[in-house]
């Protein structure tokens, strides 16, 4: 049994936002909302529901993140919500559950940790926001005005005790809830208030996107690292430079393709987010990855940013050698690297410089690759 489960409801079509695909697939700030809302839990356990054949939709969104579980919803939110549960409790169950939807992708570490301390005395805890505008009924014309002190806008994750959570659902009788909360205090459990955040408004219509954008943005930093990879020349060897194959004499020698300028951005990308670097995550010693392509590499370097929220801006990379010249393939490696971690060309610098002769690199006996990498992340990553 895991301490706490996250539980993400993603089983929507979401067809009030409109776009080409449901919103929980759509893009925010570079990333998937859902990959958004998965990443916002760090190192949680997560399960993801999700609507009869939207697996292939889920897995290239999440971009190479793993999920402790995939499911797939029913019919209603609750239904869906169970169908969740029953898996968590089939992977061995949790202590504490939090249930949280999709579309509200941009989850404040503050508020996770409010959510968390409170259930330490009470059994289940939302974040709620104070309502700020003027309450009032009406149909065509304004009617009465509706006091507003002590109404609260309630948002999720929603967070309960595994055993106050299941017991409520299983004595609930009431047909299709809001959401969990209500018929948690339905069933006389206590429901403590955390202070929310507008964070986490819902995503419902095509202009909400533009203000969680906007949100985000706001709530970005940026970061920069560097790479600095080296790698023989050796005869019978293929040369690989930036995922592109060059013809030359010789090629470089390496446990993988021994792509030098792939490895460098790599560990770049990497320590953007301190992720540490190509060999913690790629270990040479390890025989699978013996000749493998080294743009798998760099693809999860930047999956690995995504999850986490962030945003490639730029990456810049210089490549030292006497031989071969890089200038007749510096656009088609611009454009790969580009490719790899889908980013406009733009977004990437190709570089080369010569040692004059001098060192390992003049004397045509290795190439070297500096790299560095500029990446937005959330402020409280």
């Amino acid at each position: 049994m895991t301490d706490t489960a996250v539980l993400i409801v993603a089983a929507g079509r979401g067809e009030r936002a409109g776009g080409a695909v449901p919103k929980q697939f759509a893009l925010l700030g570079g990333a998937a909302v859902v990959a958004r809302a998965v990443g916002a839990f760090g190192d949680l356990p997560v399960f993801v529901v999700i609507g009869a054949g939207q697996e292939e939709a889920l897995a290239s969104a999440l971009g190479g993140r793993s999920v402790a579980g995939v499911v797939t919803g029913g019919a209603s939110r609750q239904e869906s919500v169970r169908n969740g549960l029953s898996a968590i409790a089939a992977a061995g169950g949790a202590s504490r559950v939090l249930v949280h939807d999709a579309a509200r992708p941009l989850l404040p570490r503050a508020v996770l940790e409010a959510l968390m301390a409170a259930l330490e005395t009470h059994d289940a805890a939302v974040p709620v926001l104070a309502v700020a505008d003027t309450l009032a009924r009406g149909d065509d014309m304004l009617g009465d005005t509706v006091p507003r002190d002590a109404l609260y806008r309630v948002q999720t994750p929603q967070a309960f005790r595994w055993d106050a959570l299941m017991t409520s659902l299983d004595r609930w009788t009431g047909g299709d809830a809001t959401d969990e909360a209500q018929v948690v205090r339905a069933c006389g459990f206590g429901v403590a208030m955390v202070r929310g955040d507008a964070m986490l408004d819902k995503i419902t219509h095509p202009q909400d996107f533009a203000r969680a954008e906007a949100m985000l943005a706001s709530r970005m930093i940026s970061r920069s690292a560097t790479g600095y990879d080296v790698h023989r020349l050796a005869e019978g060897e293929e040369l690989w430079l930036g995922g592109v194959k060059i013809e030359h004499t010789h090629g470089l020698s390496g446990h993988s393709d021994a792509d030098v300028a792939l490895h460098a951005i790599t560990d770049a990308v990497l320590g953007c987010i301190g992720a540490g670097d190509i060999g913690s995550h790629f270990p040479p010693s390890d025989a699978q990855w013996r000749g493998a392509s080294s743009d798998r590499f760099l693809a999860h370097a930047a999956s690995l940013v995504a999850a986490r929220g962030g945003i490639i801006d730029f990456v810049d990379l210089t490549l030292i050698c006497e031989a071969p010249k890089i200038g007749p393939h510096r656009e088609a490696i611009r454009a790969r690297v580009a490719d790899i971690l889908q980013v406009p060309p733009r977004r990437i610098s190709i570089k080369a410089t010569t040692t004059e002769r001098l060192g390992f690199t003049g004397r045509g006996e290795g190439i070297a690759a500096q790299a560095i990498a500029t990446v937005r992340v959330p402020e409280d990553m």
